[in-house]
């Protein structure tokens, strides 16, 4: 074959073997575009926000008392120890009453053998007067002499009961179920009556905040609030990043105390969960301050370049935004954009 005849042939496998990629990629460039997303711009109202600190307090804190005094023996608990209602959380001691005890049951053994002898006495004297050898009235003074040893005996057993009881009542009790804040003694301190042997806070904490003057008349019981629990990452809530770093909760306001306090008013916030939080510890709260005028974009309209946030207009221009707060729908826009105008998804 010629050399002019393989090229030819050649050629002409190429043509055919090129020819069906050629034609695929020609309808890919006739494909029809899809236009941008578009969003108007308008101001509508928002509800405005203050973020406060509020701090974790129990409803109710109750103090486990001493009932008598004497001296701290035993100590079953530790500051964070959750104990239940009636749990023995301590015991104190008094040496005298342990002596009283012991005196009370030497007098009882004295006051059994004299009423045993005033019941001799009486059986006696019951057989000498059926013979007719002693008057009546001996008789009946043997009767009460009896009485009076069996009521000796018996106010000595109540004595004795009283005693047992005081030192029974030696053991300190948890008054409610809950968690040990504090044990303010040790083993080997002396109390009095009535003083505290530990204090136990119940486990219903709330959030207790505090808010400036200038916002007491926008706080009201029954209003949600936002709940977080650190500072935002930050301060827009792009590339994935919320408010809060923890997941936000809401509480309720459960109640407004009507006095305002160097210049802050106080409320109780009622959230549930909050077992796992210290008492004491600062929470982050948003409240609700009023509403006010603002341009809200859906989060899909904004884009960060060089640590700046960008909004792409629809004639192709493009202006830097400043991002304020996430809110319902979208990002609030504090700056760059205005009511009317047209922006396209990036």
């Amino acid at each position: 074959m010629m050399p002019e005849a393989r090229l030819t042939i050649t050629a002409a496998l190429c043509l055919l073997l090129a020819g069906p990629a050629a034609a695929a990629e020609k309808p890919a460039a006739d494909k029809p575009q899809h236009a941008p997303a578009e969003f108007t711009i308008h101001t509508a109202p928002v509800e405005d926000s203050k973020a406060v600190f509020a701090t974790v307090e129990s409803i109710r804190r109750t103090m486990a008392r001493a009932r008598i005094g004497g001296t701290v023996g035993a100590l079953s608990v530790t500051e964070g120890d959750r104990v239940t209602a009636g749990q023995r959380i301590g015991l104190v001691g008094d040496p005298k009453l342990a002596l009283q005890l012991q005196a009370n049951d030497e007098r009882m053994r004295s006051q059994q053998a004299q009423r045993d002898q005033a019941q001799a006495d009486l059986k006696r004297a019951e057989q000498l007067y059926r013979v007719g050898s002693i008057a009546k009235s001996t008789l009946e003074q043997a009767q009460t002499a009896l009485q009076v040893a069996e009521r000796g005996v018996a106010a000595l057993r109540a004595e004795r009961a009283v005693t047992s009881q005081q030192m029974a009542e030696g053991a300190v009790l948890a008054p409610v179920t809950g968690r040990v804040l504090e044990v303010p003694v040790s083993i080997g301190s002396v109390v009095m009556p009535g003083e505290t042997i530990a204090v136990v806070a119940t486990e219903n904490y709330i959030l207790r905040a505090e808010l400036p003057e200038r916002h007491a008349r926008f706080i009201k019981v029954g209003d949600t609030v936002v709940v977080g629990e650190h500072e935002p990452e930050e301060p827009l809530g792009l590339q994935g990043k919320a408010l809060f770093r923890q997941p936000p909760r809401n509480g309720t306001v459960r109640k407004v105390y009507p006095e305002i306090t160097n210049g802050r008013v106080m409320a109780d916030i009622e959230v549930s969960g909050l077992n796992d939080y210290f008492v004491g510890e600062r929470v982050r709260v948003l409240v609700s301050t009023g509403t006010r005028q603002s341009i809200v974009v859906p989060q899909d309209f904004l884009y960060r370049r060089f640590g700046l946030c960008f909004a792409r207009l629809k004639d192709g221009g493009e202006v830097v935004v400043q991002p304020g707060r996430p809110a319902p729908g979208g990002i609030e826009v504090l700056a760059g954009l205005r009511d009317g105008d047209v922006v396209v998804a990036p």
